[in-house]
């Protein structure tokens, strides 16, 4: 079995550590803990650097611990932010816990009955039973000003001239005393994380140290960027989530089979765990023939199906097929309703009544006045592009203005009208329009 760091570093996943951790995984099961702030109900992408490094800890045969911080979240981390968050009341804290907890038991084992199963803590159950009082005299005394001052992001914040409230100052030596709550009651001896977390994380390692008088172990993953400078995880939507209310596995399908070449080959030894012969050959495979995009089709592949599920998958490949390729009717009606709307998303769309659209006598009464649908601005222009040939509906090519309207509505109410090769309108036949 490979070690956990060996992994790390032929992956691309190793940034820093600290001396002797090497050596203390060479010890037997360690068990290590990465926190998420649960500042929305759903993690993203982002994020997943950090749950792929727990997963691989696991693999290795050692035990992870994903912290929620219901606590920090209250705060925010303003670790290389320019501007403060907004605090989060504790309901909306605890919905959001609730929702990552059930995205993060797809990466790991929660349940099994061996030692490495996986643990969920939350910081809230201990923070909370400290009053200011009795955190500032126990644990706060045990580090200086000076020392929290020279951390990189604190130093940041202030020579921007944004400056740094006391709460968000306070946050790095919250997440250094959830390390040592941990070292203490869970022999939590590792803390993960991401590069921009190295401060955080070395104030727990010392607190141990001088409130313990024990040794800790910090290690980070580098921060994932695109080779074209832009924002990872970003698209002209927003954030990609792992929520498929949020994000539909079509378009995070869609995300990993647009990256780049040279983005494809660090993403696929980050985001999935096929090992690395398989990925060596993968990689030869496409560099003779790169237009097939090989890589890409198998991170989209391994990544929805990991996030969502192999069925999701496969409907976002035939979803993939029917925008881009040759399908039929048959086809486009397979989809599910979240997918035909995902795939035609920002398609213009037009409501029809379901008395008015059984009133409708032949094919081109679609396209007149009483539709209010305004794909053509005349009956004769829909006329003419019928008989052409230009106009399809549900992918069923029409070629008689007379025909009868006789299509099966896409999940009971939906037509897919095609004009010319690349204007689409989805008709909607509803049985009210309010």
């Amino acid at each position: 079995m490979t070690s956990f760091i060996e992994e790390l570093k032929w992956r691309g996943m190793l940034q820093d550590m600290t001396p002797e951790i090497e050596e203390h995984l060479t010890k037997g099961m360690a068990s290590a803990y990465l926190g998420f702030d649960p500042t929305a109900d759903s993690l993203h992408i982002g994020h997943l650097v950090g749950v792929m490094t727990l997963l691989h800890f696991q693999r290795a045969g050692h035990k992870p611990f994903a912290l929620v911080g219901g606590a920090t979240g209250m705060i925010g981390d303003p670790s290389f932010k320019s501007a403060e968050r907004n605090l989060l009341d504790k309901a909306t804290l605890d919905h959001n816990v609730d929702c990552i907890q059930s995205q993060l038991s797809k990466f790991l084992d929660f349940t099994g009955g061996t030692a490495n199963k996986a643990e969920l803590v939350n910081n809230y159950d201990w923070m909370s039973e400290f009053s200011f009082l009795d955190f500032i005299r126990d644990v706060g005394k045990h580090i200086t000003v000076n020392y929290m001052m020279s951390k990189d992001s604190v130093k940041r914040r202030l020579e921007e001239g944004n400056g740094l409230s006391f709460t968000e100052f306070t946050y790095q030596l919250i997440q250094g005393y959830d390390f040592f709550h941990l070292w203490k009651n869970k022999n939590c001896s590792i803390q993960l994380g991401g590069s921009d977390q190295w401060g955080n994380i070395v104030t727990g390692t010392e607190l141990i140290r001088r409130m313990g008088g024990g040794s800790a172990y910090a290690l980070t993953v580098p921060l994932i960027t695109k080779a074209d400078g832009t924002k990872f995880g970003k698209t002209e939507g927003g954030s990609v989530w792992l929520d498929p209310e949020k994000t539909s596995p079509y378009a995070f399908y869609q995300f990993w089979l647009n990256v780049s070449d040279e983005d494809a080959s660090k993403y696929i030894r980050i985001f999935t765990v096929l090992d690395q012969q398989t990925i060596e050959s993968l990689e030869n495979e496409h560099s003779q023939a790169p237009h097939l995009r090989l890589i890409q089709k198998e991170i989209a592949k391994q990544v929805t199906t990991m996030v969502h599920s192999e069925a999701d998958y496969e409907m976002a490949v035939k979803a993939s097929e029917i925008l881009f390729g040759k399908s039929s009717t048959e086809d486009l009606a397979s989809l599910d309703e979240r997918t035909f709307l995902a795939v035609f998303e920002g398609v213009p769309q037009v409501q029809l009544s379901q008395t008015d659209y059984e009133s409708l006598e032949n094919v081109l009464d679609l396209f007149g006045e009483k539709t209010q649908a305004q794909i053509f601005p005349s009956k004769g222009e829909a006329r003419k592009m019928i008989q052409g040939g230009g106009v399809s509906i549900n992918k069923e090519k029409l070629s008689d203005p007379n025909a009868a309207l006789k299509f099966n509505l896409l999940q009971g109410k939906y037509l897919l009208i095609q004009k010319g090769k690349k204007n689409y309108y989805i008709l909607e036949v509803k049985s009210s329009i309010t």
